[in-house]
């Protein structure tokens, strides 16, 4: 009934099985993958015909981690898979990126890739398995795809590099980085890196594409016994069209191109576009004219040509500046007055507004997946409103390029990112920009650096980020420092290179062509390194290192460590000791299972009143120390008095002064405040307080009073 072909290879010590013919069949492309126990199905399917007025690859790429490949329940009420998690989001992200430039241009039809975990050996993340599966998915359904691709995770840790790192290693490595490519070339990297140097991180792309070789020959092996007949693709040939637009308005795409203001700059070109529209364009009128996603195709081929030649010819950009020069920078922080930490980021015509918000435990995120749920105590979220390009849109959730940019800037700042015993705080970082033209994410993460550091969350070392970018012609190779918006449609390469001074935290590489050499890479990364080390010394202007204190209306954090066997009674009945306690003194109290406790307060007193109810509730009283009690039952011996949370003690009459007391109802009455000594504990094992040894207005000892 299956006509199963499989392929099987060793890879980093764990074997790899690609295999297709089982699942799927109706699917364009299908691959089960296995690595490790973890199991992968990729699939590949395109419509056969294009949409009428298509002037885009429509490509999908959907990838879904299900519950059972942990042999796990989803959480929630519906206990069923719902949206996409933020993992799965950036995982179709990252497959998306390397395979979508590997499409030839002019091919439009609807095209969904879908990657769904079956199994998950707790072990080997599924994305790299995802997109080795994909990739074949591809090189099977016959579809016009230019791979195969392979893709490999590379650590880092005490000099080596380690190949498709378990989980477990990830966790006490120094690397985190995704490379994927063709056999000739790199086309994408992810990455997070605790200060590593330009020279360790490009050794860790090098090494990553060596070391998915083997994959990439196995998929084509597996593709010469099982690929489907491929596609009988043609490109249509629009150079008549491109040279009719070229003649038409070249000369002012030129001119347009020379307007270093983008607002004016998009104006002109809008001119020009309406041009060549109403002389070129099909209409009612004109119903032989060149349709409108043709049209739109051969412009911007024209203002592609104009962009990338003249930076070829000239050595300058669209806005005049240098190769490797950097816009003009505006640094700001403590901008928001009731904010705990904030930050204006100028760079250009790109702003992010950047604002830093200090939490308590009950404020960290809990994050379900397939390891485990676990919680995450530093969040950032990145928007971008349509207001910041000049344009109106209906706004929805986050979308997938939001999830992206957020998780970028978060990788770059988290490798500076204090421990939970430094700063007992959760940090969530909101990045709004108000401007963009290109690299918004770069300036989340210098605007994110500057917020953190004006709310005194103590990070190691400021991080700066910068976007670089490539033209590669025939003519010649440009790498562009810090590119803007045009740049990046119209380029080749958007390399983004985020860190310290000490080395870098985060790189992110996306190429449009069929990969770059090492030498290109090594060049980029050169030249990001004095871009990175420029904007530093731009944002040490506004601030050089975090704020010693924190901001009048933040939360004060204090901890407190008490036996675990005390938990209980603080926690008290169905919670009603812990209750009172936050209801009394305003405070917030968290309480972690190994008996640590987070105090917080904007207020100290709160503090300081919820710290010694605690201490109250877990400690023993101490023979020979002062406490400040309450009066609660007055009889004709003394009175008894709560000193020490529940705890109560005897005061005799003899001991309340240093003469003789008739009634101790003359002295005391119920609910007044005392001074008192702890002196002892008598046969029964019950407290003997004193009073008159005590000054009543300061709690202070008296030298001389009786005993």
């Amino acid at each position: 009934m299956f006509d199963i072909t499989t392929e099987t290879i060793e890879w980093a010590g764990r074997t790899l099985t690609l295999e297709t013919g089982r699942m799927a069949r109706q699917a364009n492309g299908a691959v089960l993958a296995t690595y490790g126990e973890t199991t992968v199905l990729a699939t590949a399917v395109a419509m056969k015909e294009v949409k009428p007025g298509m002037d885009f690859f429509p490509l999908t790429v959907n990838y879904q981690e299900k519950y059972f490949a942990a042999g796990k329940i989803p959480g929630g009420y519906f206990k069923r898979e719902g949206r996409p998690t933020d993992k799965e989001t950036l995982t179709s992200r990252l497959i998306d990126r390397p395979i979508r430039p590997l499409f030839p241009k002019g091919f439009k039809n609807d095209t969904q890739v879908m990657i769904t975990v079956l199994s998950h050996d707790l072990e080997n993340d599924p994305d790299i398995v995802g997109m080795v599966a994909a990739s074949a998915a591809l090189c099977l359904s016959g579809l016009p795809f230019l791979g195969p691709i392979g893709a490999a995770r590379v650590g880092y840790k005490d000099g080596a590099y380690i190949i498709n790192p378990t989980v477990a290693e990830m966790a006490e490595g120094d690397l985190d980085l995704v490379v994927a490519g063709t056999a000739d070339a790199v086309m994408m990297v992810e990455s997070e890196a605790k200060e590593l140097s330009e020279e360790v991180m490009l050794g860790a792309v090098t090494a990553g594409h060596e070391s998915f070789q083997p994959v990439i020959d196995a998929i084509i092996r597996l593709a010469e016994r099982a690929a489907k007949e491929p596609w009988d693709f043609v490109p249509e040939d629009h150079s008549a069209i491109e040279a009719d637009v070229r003649k038409l308005i070249g000369k002012d795409i030129e001119k347009a191109y020379k307007i270093t203001n983008k607002t004016e700059r998009v104006a002109a070109l809008a001119e020009a576009k309406t041009k060549a529209v109403e002389a070129l364009g099909a209409s009612e009128e004109r119903p032989d004219g060149v349709p409108g996603n043709v049209l739109k195709d051969a412009i911007k081929t024209v203002e592609a040509s104009v962009v990338r030649g003249s930076i070829i010819k000239t050595g300058k950009r669209i806005d005049g500046r240098k190769l490797d020069q950097v816009r003009a920078i505006v640094s700001e922080a403590g901008i928001l007055p009731r904010t705990h930490g904030s930050a204006l980021f100028t760079r250009g015509e790109t702003q992010a507004l950047c604002v830093a918000t200090l939490g308590t435990g009950e404020d960290e995120q809990y994050i379900d997946a397939l390891t485990g749920t676990y919680k995450e105590r530093f969040l950032l979220h990145y928007n971008f409103p349509p207001y910041s390009v000049g344009e109106t849109s209906f706004r929805l959730a986050p979308g997938r390029r939001e999830i992206g940019h957020g998780k970028l800037a978060w990788r770059a700042l988290n490798a500076v990112m204090p421990s939970a015993e430094q700063f007992p705080y959760t940090i969530r970082l909101v990045s709004e920009i108000t401007e963009s033209n290109g690299s918004s994410s770069m300036a989340t993460v210098c605007g994110g650096a500057l917020a953190l550091m004006d709310a005194g969350v103590p990070i190691s070392r400021p991080v700066s980020g910068i976007a670089m970018g490539l033209i590669k012609d025939p003519e010649g190779v440009a790498i562009l420092s810090d590119i803007l918006g045009d740049e990046d449609h119209l380029g080749d390469m958007d390399f983004k290179v985020a860190g310290t001074e000490k080395g870098v935290t985060s790189l992110q590489m996306d190429i449009k062509i069929a990969g770059i050499t090492q030498e290109i890479m090594k060049t980029a990364l050169d030249q990001a390194h004095a871009g990175r080390a420029y904007i530093l010394d731009e944002m040490n202007k506004a601030l050089g290192e975090s704020r010693s204190g924190l901001a009048a209306h933040a939360p004060k954090i204090e901890t407190i460590q008490i036996p675990t066997d005390k938990i209980r009674d603080v926690i008290g009945t169905g919670g009603k000791v812990i209750r009172q306690i936050v209801e009394e003194t305003g405070a917030k109290l968290d309480v972690n299972d190994d008996g640590l406790i987070k105090i917080a307060a904007v207020d100290q007193a709160a503090i300081d009143a919820a710290r010694d109810w605690v201490i109250s509730l877990t400690a023993e009283p101490e023979v020979g120390k002062v406490y400040k009690g309450k009066v609660v039952k007055v009889v004709d011996f003394g009175a008894f008095v709560n000193f020490f949370g529940p705890k109560d003690g005897l005061v005799h009459v003899s001991q309340m002064k240093n003469e003789r007391v008739g009634h101790p109802g003359d002295v005391v009455s119920e609910g007044q405040q005392v001074w008192i000594k702890l002196m002892g504990m008598d046969d029964r094992g019950k407290f003997k307080l004193s009073m008159k040894v005590l000054d009543q207005e300061t709690g202070q000892e008296l030298s001389d009073a009786a005993e």
